[in-house]
């Protein structure tokens, strides 16, 4: 027989959470059965945040063990110049981002880094870290996600200091990304991300940042920088342009082959390969 439900999970099995067990017409045996089957699904659901607290237990470990790796590897990036700026700009859903005033800002980047809370569960910071630049005066941006104390997810970023007339989050017109296409207008700018708080819960920019470009930013600074526009696009441009320059002359005269001179010699052609008569 199952054990009774946890007093945390009590609630599941009364009329409050589940109204339809005692408002419905069942019939004894059948309502016995529903009974028990939402006791079962108490138990599981208990499990399951049994399961979920060993895992963070286990992210926790594994965790400190991360830590004097991505340390090292901090200590070496230092040496390699503009890797964080390049790793950025050639990942396929940062890049974006980046307009032309940002771009030039972001090769000031010296360092990014993303801090777990200790219980992981409650949050992260994504740090930023910037040399002396003519845009602001902060040396590290922090954009932090947390829960609020109602358990609902906020988020919260140190504010900028931008130097007298510098303030790239002033225009509202669309420039063009590094790209070289205009920005949809639907799209975010870095630094209108970085201060953007309304839904932190679908935040896909930050969860990018830290689950991919932190984890293995190698794969992307070593990815070719091939712009569009200066590659396959502009061949392309070109053929078109030809072939609109071929409709206007016409078609393209064949050259005759020319006549072998008297000092030339022609090349006997195989007997197997001479055309029957």
């Amino acid at each position: 027989m199952a054990s009774a439900p946890s007093p945390k999970k009590l609630k599941k099995a009364d009329s409050t959470a589940h109204p339809e067990l005692e408002a419905r017409d069942f019939d004894a045996e059948t309502q016995k059965s529903l009974e028990e089957i939402d006791s079962c699904q108490n138990e599981i659901e208990a499990l399951n945040e049994q399961a979920s607290e060993e895992i963070l237990k286990v992210e926790q470990k594994f965790n400190q063990l991360r830590k004097p790796h991505f340390d090292k590897r901090a200590e070496i990036i230092n040496k390699v110049p503009n890797f964080w700026p390049t790793a950025f700009n050639n990942h396929p859903d940062l890049s974006s981002l980046l307009e032309e005033g940002e771009e030039d800002c972001f090769h000031h980047l010296i360092k990014l880094d993303v801090e777990e809370f200790e219980d992981i569960k409650s949050g992260y910071r994504i740090n930023f870290y910037f040399e002396e630049n003519p845009y602001f005066e902060n040396t590290v941006l922090t954009k932090e996600f947390q829960l609020g104390s109602l358990g609902v997810p906020t988020s919260l970023s140190i504010p900028i200091r931008w130097k007298e007339g510098m303030d790239l989050t002033q225009t509202n017109e669309p420039t063009c990304t590094r790209t070289g296409r205009k920005r949809q207008l639907d799209q975010r700018s870095f630094f209108a991300w970085y201060n953007d708080h309304i839904d932190p819960t679908s935040d896909t920019i930050a969860e990018i940042i830290k689950d991919d470009l932190w984890h293995n930013p190698l794969q992307y600074f070593l990815v070719p920088d091939v712009e569009v526009g200066n590659g396959v696009d502009d061949d392309e441009d070109g053929d078109e342009g030809s072939n609109g320059d071929d409709d206007e002359e016409g078609e393209t005269e064949v050259p005759t082959p020319a006549e072998p001179s008297e000092g030339d010699q022609e090349i006997p052609v195989p007997e197997e390969e001479q055309p029957a008569e």
